[in-house]
């Protein structure tokens, strides 16, 4: 595929791409200024794409990357991606467990200066006119 394709295909830009490529995480073919994307670049841009989406660090994706076919069956790329999947998600729960607290104090908030102000305003309310 080209550039262009891949954009389209994934979504991104070309500022991306070429990030990614900088970062050696892809490696497209080179035709004179030309970019041409394999089959496994497209498969390794889908795993880049997820594990940014999950949160995963640049570097621990080349890892896991990296480790792609370094056994037969995978196993040492499989217990790394468990070992990273697994620290990834308790911080996430640990952030929606602060950001659920935040939600329920600010909500708290607002329904106390809410009625704070329905007071005010029943106040003034009967107050005699001057």
């Amino acid at each position: 595929m080209t550039i262009r394709e891949m954009c389209d295909s994934f979504g991104v830009t070309p500022r991306t791409l070429r990030f990614y490529e900088a970062k050696e995480l892809l490696s497209p073919i080179r035709n004179g200024q030309k970019r041409l994307f394999t089959r496994r670049d497209r498969a390794r841009l889908t795993l880049i794409l997820r594990g940014k989406r999950f949160g995963f660090s640049l570097e621990d994706i080349r890892q896991l990357l990296d480790m792609y076919g370094m056994d037969e069956q995978g196993t040492a790329q499989l217990n790394r991606t468990l070992a990273l999947a697994r620290e990834r998600l308790a911080t996430m729960k640990a952030q929606r467990a602060e950001l659920d607290q935040t939600i329920t104090e600010l909500a708290q908030e607002i329904a106390r200066a809410e009625a704070q102000e329905t007071a005010q305003r029943k106040s003034r309310e009967q107050l005699p006119a001057a």
